[in-house]
């Protein structure tokens, strides 16, 4: 069984057209999630870092909601490039990527280590 150094999760939750909090899925998600996961093994990342779906994160009207645990550091992302860099730059070499980070949550105080796969 691998011993992850890193989680990616990343919301892929289905709501009702129209619901007023918005949804995860409507906004590329659940592509993007699948992209991460490419992302993961284009690194050499497999069986370091497991880039997994999850159920409702509870920032629906962000856009595609992504945490990095084991720092616990949220972020959204619209894009495949935002994906790539949250990627190659926080999981892979340890820089938070200020201009994603989810409003209201603060970043870490400890340092991110940088992965040495």
């Amino acid at each position: 069984m691998p011993d992850f150094k890193r989680h990616i999760f990343m919301c892929i939750n289905q709501r009702p057209k129209g619901d007023p909090r918005g949804c995860c899925a409507d906004n590329g998600s659940v592509k993007l999630q699948e992209f991460m996961k490419k992302e993961v093994d284009r690194l050499g990342l497999k069986g370091i870092v497991r880039a997994n779906k999850a159920g409702c994160l509870d920032h629906c009207e962000y856009g595609p909601s992504i945490v990095v645990y084991p720092e616990g550091v949220w972020y959204w992302a619209g894009t495949e490039a935002d994906v790539t860099e949250i990627v190659e730059k926080h999981v892979v070499g340890g820089q938070l990527v200020t201009r994603l980070l989810m409003p209201g949550h603060e970043p870490p105080k400890q340092s991110l280590d940088p992965l040495k796969p």
